[in-house]
Order: C-alpha cells, then sequence, then structure tokens
C-alpha cells in the first residue's frame, strides 16, 4: 500500500522538533490559535454588520404619518386610507 502509517508520521514528527525546536513549534501554535480565533470572531462581526444593513430602519411615525387621510377621487368615491409614505405618484 502506498499509504502513510502511524510510524511514518512519528518520524516526520520527531525530525520536525528536532529541526525547529519545542520553543519555536509552540509559538507558531500560537500564533495559528490567535488568527483562527481572530478569523472567527471578524467572520461573526460582519454577519452582524450584514443583518444591521439588510433590516432597514422604520423612521417613527410622525404626526402628518400616523393620521389617516380622507380623499376623493375622479369618479366622486370617497377613499380612506392611513399615510405611510409622503411620495405622490399620479397614474
Amino acid at each position: 500500500m502506498m499509504g502513510i502509517s502511524i510510524w511514518q508520521l512519528l518520524i516526520i514528527l520527531v525530525i520536525v522538533v528536532v529541526l525547529f525546536g519545542t520553543k519555536k513549534l509552540r509559538n507558531i501554535g500560537g500564533d495559528l490559535g490567535g488568527a483562527i480565533k481572530n478569523f472567527r470572531q471578524s467572520m461573526k462581526e460582519g454577519e452582524l454588520e450584514a443583518e444591521e444593513t439588510a433590516k432597514p430602519e422604520q423612521p417613527a411615525p410622525s404626526q402628518s404619518q400616523s393620521q389617516s387621510q380622507v380623499t376623493k377621487n375622479e369618479n366622486g368615491k370617497i377613499i380612506e386610507g392611513q399615510v405611510t409614505d409622503k411620495q405622490t405618484t399620479k397614474i
């Protein structure tokens, strides 16, 4: 078989420890752990920021917006409704 056995992995580990030393390996492990922690924290902050921007802020209803409006159209019918937007369009 062409797989790597546990004994081969142990030999590679021993060679790496001899070449770099335990102190340097410990520092590399700590740096790698810190980088992963910061990456996860940034991902969570990015998700929260995306959720906040996805939710449109609804302005508090002002005095004119909370009042109901009664108008007559061209046929003379009375139309009742609540003003929710100041934008007006003609059809």
